[in-house]
């Protein structure tokens, strides 16, 4: 059974930063395209951020040049290092992974994942 955990989430500042982690478990993550996701109260899910297997990545414009995403496969996890926070960066974050490995396309739609974490609140205050 695949599992995804993300950690890392709280409270900050406008102008700070938080690293986001997501540990995964039943799968490894080497062969798969891992991606992050957000959501606001009373939005939509929406994407922030994806990886390949080959590490070739891709942002949400929203977040380009603030937040970086990141996988380290000897501890079958990937991170988000989220720096420069807006207050409008308020959300619930979710981890996903999809189920097709060795693919090189980036999976910017929440269809193109199988697995998905529970979610961990991030709050930025101004």
């Amino acid at each position: 059974q695949v599992q995804l955990v993300e950690s890392g989430g709280g409270l900050v500042q406008a102008g700070g930063s938080l690293r986001l982690s997501c540990a995964a478990s039943g799968r490894a993550v080497s062969t798969k395209a891992l991606g992050w996701f957000r959501q606001a109260p009373g939005n939509e899910r929406e994407f922030v951020a994806a990886i390949t297997y080959t590490d070739t990545t891709r942002y949400a414009d929203s977040v380009k040049g603030r937040f970086t995403i990141s996988r380290d496969n000897t501890k079958n996890t990937v991170a988000l290092q989220l720096n420069s926070l807006k207050p409008e960066d308020t959300a619930v974050y979710y981890c996903a992974m999809t189920s097709t490995s060795y693919s090189v396309t980036l999976p910017l739609q929440r269809p193109s994942y199988a697995y998905w974490g529970q979610g961990i609140q991030v709050t930025v205050s101004s």
